[in-house]
């Protein structure tokens, strides 16, 4: 089959041959319908730091996935052939503190498709069954391969209530965009959207009609929203662009008992006021990573079934597996949302 192989601890990628895998008892076969580029996989294909301490060459990458099951594992009861499915990112090893108190996203002994094993950059993949969602077969293999991102938005989103509040987003890229239109479906009532770059803020509307949209590189976004508030902050603050001035800018627009919740990764540690802007407020702070299993999955399925979100338009470049650096370079641009390969 072909695929996209890390092939060495250097940068760059191949699109070569490789053998299709076969599944273990507790694995599923698949047949890669739609992939999704993800900032992980940019972080591989350039070999920084992030790659350098988890990857182990060569193998395949790429995680954001949707596809076909073909074929089970001896001890797979709950799939079959046919069966149309989303994958999680997350392999949890089942037995754990966190995996039997509901925890499996956080699992202490977590694994992470196409980072720690082979991934969906291909033509088949071998997953876990643990880590399949099943889907309806007529859903577009495109949606499928969105749930994971989407589920980010989500799982953090979801720390609290965001319907009759306000709430202020920083960070307008796919995850953020995904997260406004969720925001908006949940009935926030008034939506700041902070982003620099003009071409995501332009595509806030799509997500959120009514959300203020706040460029801080020409604005004071704290006076701004401050402002909009009654001088009061928002109930909601969500950072989901890892920028260490977004995240204290997140901060200081949250009213007093507001939640904060934190989804972006700061690439250094951030300096924050503990005392001005956590302490006295009472906020409450909650770090977010990935998806609950299985309980984000079911807050996007009920979502979707509602038909008030169409996470879709978050797509906005498709091409084949094989021209798979060019969509890694228009992802680095910043001047699209989501890219779809296509095997």
């Amino acid at each position: 089959m072909k695929a996209v192989v890390k092939t060495e601890a250097a940068p760059g990628a191949k699109f070569m041959d490789v053998d299709v895998p076969e599944p273990g008892p507790r694995d599923v076969l698949i047949r890669v319908k739609a992939v999704a580029i993800c900032g992980t996989d940019i972080h591989i294909y350039e070999w920084s730091p992030y790659a350098q301490a988890r990857i182990k060459p060569p193998m395949v990458f790429g995680h954001e996935c949707c596809g076909e099951v073909v074929k089970v594992g001896s001890q797979v009861t709950n799939f079959a052939p046919g069966d149309l499915v989303a994958v999680e990112t997350h392999i949890p090893d089942e037995t754990c503190y966190m995996c039997k108190t509901g925890l499996q996203h956080i699992c202490e002994q977590m694994a992470i498709i196409g980072v720690h094993t082979d991934g969906t950059f291909a033509e088949y993949a071998k997953i876990p069954a643990v880590c399949c969602w099943k889907l309806p077969k007529d859903t577009n293999p495109d949606l499928g391969a969105i749930l994971e991102p989407w589920g980010v938005a989500v799982n953090g989103i979801l720390k609290g209530e965001v319907n009759n509040r306000t709430v202020a987003v920083f960070g307008c890229g796919p995850i953020g965009l995904m997260g406004l239109g969720s925001i908006t479906a949940w009935g926030a009532s008034q939506i700041f959207a902070v982003e620099p770059v003009e071409t995501r803020l332009k595509m806030v509307p799509q997500f959120a009609p009514e959300a203020v949209l706040v460029n801080p590189t020409k604005e004071d976004a704290v006076k701004t929203i401050l402002e909009a508030t009654e001088g009061r902050g928002v109930d909601v603050s969500i950072d989901i662009s890892g920028n260490a001035k977004a995240i204290q800018m997140a901060f200081r627009v949250v009213r007093r008992g507001g939640r904060v919740s934190l989804i972006g990764l700061p690439g250094a540690p951030v300096e924050l006021d503990l005392t001005a802007d956590i302490i006295y407020k009472e906020a409450r702070v909650f770090g977010s990573t990935g998806r609950t299993m299985w309980q984000t999955w079911y807050d996007m399925q009920n979502l979707m079934q509602s038909g008030k979100f169409d996470p879709l338009p978050v797509i906005t470049h498709r091409m084949p597996l094989a021209d798979f650096a060019k969509g890694i370079e228009l992802a680095k641009s910043g001047q699209a949302g989501k890219i779809i390969l296509y095997p």
